[in-house]
């Protein structure tokens, strides 16, 4: 039975993909064009990078535009931050009740996710950040740092995340993940378990 949680930010404890797909489907309107918001989500789903060179060539629009737009929205985020994802606090509370942790393993400077779990009310009780040294996912550095410095059971680990490459990198630590996926934009990925509400990982965790 898993206990420990290692957690994805953005877009996993995090609601932030509806202000990323309205910043670029704006992006696309402003320099003439017309695109579904569906169209955009199903990109930001795989990754941020391949929306922006997808969007860019298919559009004729420069990357940086995209990059702009969502450097804006982050600096927005400092103030006015996006939601946390419904069931976040509930499970997270959950999971210490029951003497389990809540670990994140971000791409987010480690400033602005401490600032960010800390505003929306989140326990985490430890964070990684790509801005600490480490190579970004699906490189399993971040997981492996977590596991050796809370001496923890891999067995007992699941990585949640949004994207394959959350799991790739779980698995390359040597421990299970599930996926958090929009039931109408499925995921391609090799994960364990795939989840469309947080609230669903309390079975996996035995909480029910």
């Amino acid at each position: 039975m898993y206990r420990h949680l290692f957690w994805d930010l953005g877009g996993t404890l995090v609601d932030t993909y509806p202000a990323l797909d309205d910043a670029f489907a704006a992006v696309v309107r402003e320099h003439g064009h017309e695109v579904e918001l569906i169209e955009v989500a199903r990109l930001t789903r795989r990754s941020t990078g391949e929306a922006v060179r997808t969007l860019s060539q298919r559009f004729g629009i420069a990357p940086e535009r995209f990059e702009q737009a969502n450097a804006a929205l982050k600096k927005r985020w400092e103030t006015d931050p996006a939601p946390a994802m419904p069931g976040a606090q509930e499970l997270m509370a959950r999971v210490h009740a029951a003497g389990g942790l809540n670990l994140v393993v971000t791409h987010r400077d480690r400033a602005s996710a401490t600032d960010l779990v800390q505003g929306l009310g989140l326990e985490v009780d430890d964070l990684v950040s790509t801005c600490d040294g480490h190579p970004r996912k699906p490189d399993p550095e971040m997981y492996r740092v977590l596991l050796e410095r809370h001496g923890l059971d891999v067995a007992e680990c699941l990585a949640v995340g949004d994207r394959p490459i959350d799991a790739e990198a779980a698995h390359r630590a040597g421990m299970h993940a599930v996926v958090l996926e929009d039931p109408e934009m499925p995921v391609d990925d090799d994960a364990e378990h795939q989840v469309s509400r947080l609230e669903e990982l309390a079975g996996l965790l035995g909480l029910d």
